[in-house]
């Protein structure tokens, strides 16, 4: 029965998931779920779940083409109380979405088998390491709750042999003190694979509330898809827009500047801090930048391509470029990085006009796996 239960639990959890997976964009452009991560669980609404079962109602009398009536007369009938077009408040029950608990963790897997998302293959020294006990040593002294009871039994079986108090036809073994023997712990250094995000949007007076919502809710999933494939992961942000600086997550999400756009200003600041940090041999390294496509001049678009032939795209693992629909921008930034960096295989370029894009757009950026 146990078996059969499990099994039971088991299909029915495979329904459930499937059913998430099915309204998973609408899951993933809900920004309710920014504040989680990891394992944290998440309360997902799913409509009603009917497993197969008989249905009993109230004999009515008659059947299939018994009564009165002769063929093609419409068919007639009250409607059922609770139904439609009663024309009045029924009593009957209606149906309930019920709620059901998922993990940000396994969100983000299965973000990665619907969109086909390939695993990340980290590369890098692993300067990172994380300090871990490991109870892989035996001692002379312990708690009593790490005896073990193995190499205690073994001292004492082996002192009473040698002692000639061992009995073949009475084995009955005691040990004493000096026999018990406890588990002990070691520090065990394990190395990390490491990576930094780069964040990088463009806060101008045409980049409003709508569009840095779409950035806020895609930079979430892309961070927390990421996160599942590195041990230690750090996330940097970048606003610009004549100039560019350094920001922190709260800045990053809710500041409203105005004025022109620079973007090479992001894209000089963004290079420096790879520089001077992070070294590419060592660290799996992403930007991403965010804009509606509007920059300040032709010349500083030649600018923004030359940096990031020279200084950025031979270092990083991927720069990815999306372009949030603003009835303000332009919208010609993203044909000018097709036009002169297309054949790159470490660029990826994405066009993203409302939060219904974000899902294709997250496929966009990380369908590559570097």
């Amino acid at each position: 029965m146990s078996l059969r239960n499990n099994q039971d639990h088991s299909r029915f959890k495979d329904i459930i998931r499937g059913r998430i997976k099915r309204n998973l964009k609408e899951y993933i452009k809900n920004g309710e779920f920014i504040s989680k991560q990891g394992n944290e669980k998440l309360s997902i609404p799913l409509p009603r779940i009917d497993l197969p079962h008989f249905k009993y109602g109230e004999n009515q009398g008659g059947g299939v083409g018994q009564g009165d009536g002769k063929e093609g007369d419409p068919i007639s009938g009250k409607p059922q109380e609770g139904e439609a077009g009663a024309g009045k408040a029924g009593g009957a029950p209606g149906e309930h979405a019920v709620e059901t608990e998922v993990s940000l963790d396994e969100l983000a897997d299965m973000l990665g088998e619907e969109l086909e998302l390939p695993r990340i293959e980290p590369k890098g020294n692993n300067r990172l390491s994380n300090r871990r006990m490991r109870y892989s040593g035996i001692h002379h002294v312990g708690p009593d709750s790490l005896r073990h009871f193995k190499h205690s039994f073994k001292n004492a079986l082996k002192r009473q042999i040698s002692m000639g108090q061992y009995d073949p036809k009475n084995p009955i073994v005691i040990p004493i003190r000096d026999d018990l023997r406890y588990r002990s712990f070691k520090p065990v250094v394990n190395p990390e694979s490491n990576a930094v995000i780069l964040y990088m949007m463009d806060v101008s007076g045409s980049m409003g509330e709508e569009q840095k919502e779409i950035v806020r809710i895609e930079a979430f999933w892309i961070d927390t898809w990421l996160r599942r494939h590195y041990d230690g992961i750090e996330s940097r942000y970048i606003i610009h827009d004549a100039i560019a600086k350094e920001v922190d997550r709260e800045t990053f999400f809710h500041t409203r500047e105005s004025g022109g756009t620079m973007i090479s200003s992001a894209y000089k600041l963004g290079a420096d801090i790879i520089e001077k940090e992070y070294p590419h041999d060592d660290w799996n390294i992403y930007l991403f930048h965010f804009s509606d496509g509007d920059n300040w001049s032709v010349d500083d678009t030649r600018l923004c391509v030359g940096i990031l032939k020279s200084r950025i795209l031979d270092r990083v693992n991927q720069f990815s470029y999306g372009q949030v629909e603003s009835p303000y921008g332009s919208g010609q930034f993203i044909k000018d990085l097709d036009e002169h960096l297309k054949e790159h295989e470490k660029i990826a370029l994405s066009e993203i006009k409302d939060k219904e894009g974000i899902y294709d757009s997250i496929k966009d950026f990380l369908s590559q796996g570097r």
